[in-house]
């Protein structure tokens, strides 16, 4: 059953009886087939497009409310819904129910010489507590990836997007039901005391198995610092795009007017631009006039703003800082090495492309920046989970252990060995 907070009298045992049945619904969940999962959220996705206008009204309150806070217009854009993008959420789940199922795939096989076979199969986790920001269609994303994967979830977004996640959720519920699948497997914390998320962050006396934030640097440094279980984080998007003096500057316009300018909002936006100085001449005119001609703000070090006097002179903080908005920052860079140290020292480890015709540049940049993805001539807004194939992400993580990049339904899996034989005894 969906646990409702009214019903209690203190946070904690709204957050005892929460944990308690999605971790009873999570072991249903585990052992319910690919078939019946898979219906489930196709069942998720009718009941989001059936529900469309009460998800729209939802979202009017938190968008009002919204702008009477002074949110940024690039955090009104990712809280927004309206008929096509709620359509689009249904899309994707129905997309994440069109994939393979990862739950018992096996990954590799082999036969000892004693006869022992040995297979690696995929597992649920068991149960994910996931808190994020701003962007409803989250919720309805990440328990669509949860019930493919296997695994139960308890959902906690901001404040900021209360009603259209509980509105998204109450929609999801029902779906799950009309499946024949347990909605407690799929909870929303139906508070926005702040409390809450220390007792998820705090596992829920053993209920949880990983956390994953996704928002700001503010959220993800603390879950980092209370969390009291394994997190799966997912960084800010400092990302870079380098136009190497072998670029085609007319593929590069392209891209970098994409990369910056298609959605200022998402994670997958550039942040930085950076210049072989060797072409600054001839591309930084044609590239930041063409980024200024849609009204995008330019802020460059003090070479580009020679070459180029309507930019702002930027600031040291400028090339750290995530602009979600028609902002970028611009530097001349002295070839392949200098673009390299300047990611390395400034880049996130979430996105960066190098635009080149050249082969061997374009090699090396793949093979030595350390980031979750990599691109050769490829706009950063291709960070996606959907664009990948996963259907959809629960997020990009940054990190190096258990998934980098998009996390897609195989990526909330673990493993097990099963090993079979006909009577072998160790001597």
């Amino acid at each position: 059953m969906t646990i409702q907070y009214s019903e209690f009298n203190t946070l904690h045992d709204y957050m005892a009886a929460l944990g308690g049945s999605v971790r009873t619904a999570a072991q249903t969940l585990r052992l319910a087939s690919g078939e019946k999962r898979n219906r489930a959220i196709s069942a998720m996705a009718s009941e989001i497009r059936r529900a469309c206008s009460a998800i729209e009204a939802a979202n009017e309150i938190d968008m009002s409310a919204g702008k009477v806070k002074g949110l940024s217009p690039a955090m009104l854009d990712r809280l927004a819904l309206n008929a096509a993008r709620i359509n689009a959420v249904a899309e994707g789940l129905d997309a994440i129910a069109a994939l393979p199922d990862p739950v018992g795939a096996i990954e590799e096989s082999w036969e000892q010489p004693n006869g022992l076979k040995f297979s690696k199969v995929r597992v649920p986790i068991g149960v994910i507590g996931m808190v994020y920001e701003s962007r409803p269609n989250v919720t309805a994303d990440a328990g669509a990836l949860c019930i493919k994967s296997g695994n139960g979830c308890i959902l906690r977004g901001g404040s900021e997007a209360a009603h259209s996640n509980m509105a998204l959720h109450a929609a999801m519920t029902n779906g799950l039901k009309s499946a024949g699948l347990d909605p407690a497997c799929v909870q929303y914390i139906g508070t926005t005391d702040r409390a809450a998320v220390g007792a998820l962050l705090g596992g829920i006396g053993g209920a949880v198995d990983l956390i994953i934030p996704r928002g700001g640097k503010n959220l993800i440094a603390r879950v980092q610092k209370d969390a009291r279980l394994p997190v799966l984080a997912h960084l800010e998007g400092l990302n870079h795009s380098y136009v190497h003096h072998a670029a085609d500057l007319s593929k590069a316009e392209s891209l970098v007017l994409n990369a910056k300018l298609r959605r200022t909002g998402v994670c997958g936006s550039t942040e930085t631009l950076l210049i072989d100085r060797a072409i600054a001449e001839t591309a930084v005119a044609r590239l930041l006039g063409a980024l200024a001609a849609q009204a995008c703000e330019i802020r460059g070090d003090a070479d580009v703003c020679a070459l180029y006097p309507d930019a702002a002179l930027a600031s040291e903080d400028d090339f750290r800082t995530e602009h979600l908005a028609a902002i970028i920052n611009v530097r001349l860079v002295s070839g392949l090495d200098a673009a390299l140290t300047h990611i390395a020292e400034f880049g996130s480890g979430h996105t960066d492309c190098i635009i080149t015709e050249d082969a061997d540049a374009a090699a090396r940049f793949l093979r030595d920046v350390d980031s979750a993805i990599c691109m050769h001539n490829t706009s950063t807004q291709f960070a996606d989970g959907g664009e990948f194939g996963f259907g959809a992400e629960i997020g990009i993580a940054t990190g190096r252990l258990h998934a980098r990049g998009p996390v897609g339904a195989q990526h909330l899996t673990t493993y097990k060995y099963q090993v079979v034989s006909d009577g072998q005894i160790r001597p």
